[in-house]
């Protein structure tokens, strides 16, 4: 899984050259716009529910003595719950609607790639968007249910420090996953495909790593984060398969 992990990262370097010999940067036009509103909309929910949620619980301390503390330790809290799974519905919505646009990208890839042994179904723009919502929908409802027993353990002194790099990796294996299924829905079926990106862990979360890590970076972060991401995972997968 190391030499997987290493590998999907090692991609990265070579994706923007990629991106600009083939000319694809014109497909991307669309997926950054949505990318963009997508973590502006995000951004201003999680800045007006984080104080209201927080003030909300603090009423459960009923005792005046240390109710400023709790005050501000439940705003922190929800403030980050808030951005943590603001993170996790963005990551899947630009996913799911870029799936019609970035599947294009994927197939231009892999044709560089393997030449005149490219060979995969040909799949509509419906289709693509359909089976884009449909996984990644399956991948939101299962990282939230990994996701919050994991902010919970997160309250817990020093395991807090685990539950982080925890929550990290599967924020990285579930954007990997997306990723890659941009290049195995020509491939694959449904389930198939989950069950190829189960048995590749390594190349979802070396690819997340620095999916998760480019939305750290204000702005140009939300711009770029798609198109290198993707063509780093198309370059791995088709090696794979």
């Amino acid at each position: 899984m190391i030499q997987n992990i290493l590998s999907a990262i090692n991609a990265y370097i070579g994706a923007l050259g990629l991106l600009s010999k083939l000319k694809l940067w014109k497909y991307f036009v669309i997926p950054i716009v949505i990318s963009l509103l997508t973590a502006i909309s995000v951004g201003f929910l999680a800045y007006g529910l984080s104080d209201n949620i927080g003030n909300v619980i603090a009423k459960i301390w009923v005792w005046n003595w240390g109710k400023e503390t709790f005050t501000t330790i439940s705003n922190v809290i929800v403030g980050v719950s808030i951005v943590v799974l603001g993170l996790i519905l963005y990551k899947h919505i630009i996913m799911a609607f870029s799936a019609p646009f970035m599947s294009p990208v994927s197939e231009k890839i892999e044709k560089y790639c393997k030449g005149e042994h490219a060979q995969h179904r040909k799949t509509s723009f419906q289709e693509q968007l359909v089976r884009g919502v449909r996984i990644n929908l399956r991948n939101l409802i299962r990282e939230l249910l990994l996701t919050i027993p994991i902010l919970l353990l997160g309250l817990i002194p020093v395991i807090g420090i685990f539950s982080t790099v925890l929550l990290f990796l599967v924020q990285a294996y579930y954007a990997g996953f997306g990723n890659m299924d941009y290049t195995l829905e020509r491939h694959f079926k449904y389930r198939e495909s989950i069950r190829f990106v189960k048995e590749n862990k390594g190349l979802a979360i070396g690819n997340g790593i620095i999916f998760m890590l480019f939305l750290l970076i204000p702005v140009l972060g939300v711009i770029l984060v798609l198109p290198l991401s993707v063509t780093a995972a198309t370059s791995e997968t088709v090696k794979k398969l």
